[in-house]
């Protein structure tokens, strides 16, 4: 679907506005996030300036929101944004005999992170400290596994659920089969 560009500039003058409130920060607190003038800020509020790209993308990274969905028409609760399986991006060279899917989206990241992890027999995830205050909660879908955060161990199966301090050494692993987790990490 094709939109008119001015219908574009139309809206994001407000969805800009309230993307700044929503996150309880003045412009002036906006112009020192993202490096655009206070009084840029303000015109493009006003709808008395059109912002460059390069502009756009400084104030979206400063208000952590989404570049495509202030320029997206409509309300964002009567859509669903879909990741299909072949696109959730995964990580596969941490740990041993791991595989990490990331379900959490980009901006995300650093906060509240969301893994669907597939082990192999013997595979482990062992993790540094993560920022003071982190905590994990995983789930186990599939198999069993250990769970340790600093000097403490438990032995999770399918079903059970375990929070702990992610802000010490701490580590997952299925010792004797194959297993699966759904990992929740929440930095303070």
């Amino acid at each position: 679907m094709t939109e008119n560009p001015d219908d574009i500039l139309t809206r994001l003058p407000a969805r800009l506005k309230e993307a700044r409130r929503a996150q309880g920060l003045s412009l002036e607190a906006v112009a020192n996030l993202s490096g655009v003038s206070r009084s840029m800020v303000s015109q493009i509020e006003r709808g008395e300036s059109s912002p460059t790209i390069a502009t756009l993308w400084n104030l979206t990274r400063a208000l952590q929101v989404d570049f495509a969905g202030l320029l997206e028409d409509g309300d964002g609760a009567d859509r669903i944004e879909v990741l299909r399986k072949t696109d959730v991006p995964s990580i596969d060279n941490m740990g041993q005999g791991c595989r990490i899917r990331i379900l959490s989206p980009p901006e995300e990241a650093g906060g509240h992170e969301v893994y669907d992890i597939r082990f192999d027999p013997g595979g482990a995830l062992n993790s540094q400290p993560h920022a003071r205050g982190a905590q994990e909660q995983l789930t186990v879908l599939e198999g069993a596994v250990r769970v340790t955060s600093g000097n403490t161990a438990s032995e999770l199966n399918a079903g059970d659920t375990a929070r702990y301090a992610a802000d010490v050494v701490h580590s997952i692993s299925a010792p004797d089969a194959a297993a699966r987790v759904f990992l929740i990490v929440k930095n303070a």
